[in-house]
């Protein structure tokens, strides 16, 4: 893609995003710095939530931008039913969210947010996902083996869990890792 002599900064931590931008061969570079603390009122529609993280992690960054800079952030979150499933505080926690999705049809919400010194643009992409009925010793070793406490609704559908535990999934897989590849292609073709 042509960026006509933009630079890309991606501000997020997740090696995933990084990893889902790099395969569209876009070149960009990691900067993580903001101000902005992540809250919501709770009388916001479930489903807008990762828009106003998305777009309240690129007005709080630490700096202005350059004219030649197009800065990225996302968030992403998992709905299942009128819960909303972040990062997981601990392990306890973690196997209460598996326990809540288990045989169950979830939602996973991104959101993503591109902006340059004139102008922003925010979208979302929404994934169905669903899972199997997941033993207890299934959630057990996927928590004690992977881990998934950096991971909205303590999983992450690229790995064991995925492979062994959903049953299907309607719209974009990427989405579901954290990154909704093909939209934000087509999104940011737009904006350049």
């Amino acid at each position: 893609m042509d960026l006509h002599g933009k630079r890309i900064i991606l501000a997020s931590n997740s090696p995933r995003r990084k990893e889902l931008l790099a395969a569209l061969d876009i070149c960009f570079t990691v900067d993580t710095g903001t101000s902005f603390i992540e809250s919501y009122s709770p009388d916001t529609p479930h489903h807008k939530v990762p828009e106003l993280m998305s777009l309240g992690k690129s007005l709080g960054f630490h700096r202005d931008l350059d004219p030649d800079e197009i800065l990225v952030t996302s968030d992403t979150m998992v709905l299942c039913g009128k819960e909303i499933l972040g990062k997981p505080a601990d392990r306890a926690d973690a196997v209460r969210m598996l326990k809540l999705l288990s045989g169950r049809e979830h939602q996973v919400i991104t959101a993503v947010t591109i902006r340059d010194t004139k102008r922003e643009k925010t979208f979302s992409v929404t994934s169905n996902v669903f899972f199997k009925q997941l033993s207890d010793s299934e959630i057990d070793y996927y928590i004690d083996t992977y881990k998934p406490f950096d991971k909205a609704g303590a999983y992450g559908i690229q790995e064991w869990i995925g492979y062994v535990g959903i049953t299907g999934i309607e719209g974009s897989f990427y989405n579901v890792m954290g990154f909704p590849t093909q939209r934000f292609y087509e999104e940011l073709r737009d904006f350049l």
